[in-house]
């Protein structure tokens, strides 16, 4: 399974960056085309996203780590869903550490496509490291 890994330290204390990055809820306000989280809780949740020509997807997602405050996991279930035409799995983990004055964030995410999906390979990992970039770019105004 193809991983897609982007780093960047943001200017705020890893507790700081715990506060938003630990909690799903806080998602909208740095992740890409997330416009709200629903029904969180100790097992997942639902993120609401607006796709380009204005309509919402909707994406479940199942934790499979939560150790606070250094590292979030979370994998899109996929079976039953629009996704499963072009996704086996799609496995996301946020890791923090400490950086001088600041935080090192670590986005790593992994994404294994279905059928002729996987010819779309580089253009994919190009997608994905722009999303994370633009999840990075989000997490950083925060602090700004």
């Amino acid at each position: 399974m193809p991983t897609t890994k982007r780093k960047r330290t943001v200017p705020a204390t890893p507790d700081e960056v715990w506060e938003v990055v630990g909690d799903p809820y806080h998602l909208p306000r740095w992740w890409p085309k997330v416009t709200r989280v629903e029904s969180v809780d100790h097992a997942g949740f639902t993120q609401v996203m607006m796709t380009e020509k204005g309509r919402s997807v909707r994406a479940d997602f199942r934790l499979t780590s939560l150790e606070e405050p250094a590292e979030i996991a979370w994998s899109q279930e996929i079976e039953g869903t629009p996704f499963a035409r072009v996704l086996v799995s799609s496995d996301t983990v946020v890791r923090l550490e400490p950086d001088g004055d600041g935080t090192k964030v670590t986005i790593a995410l992994s994404q294994s496509m279905k059928g002729m999906s996987k010819l779309g390979g580089p253009m994919v990992t190009n997608a994905t490291k722009s999303l994370l970039d633009e999840a990075l770019d989000g997490l950083a105004a925060l602090y700004a």
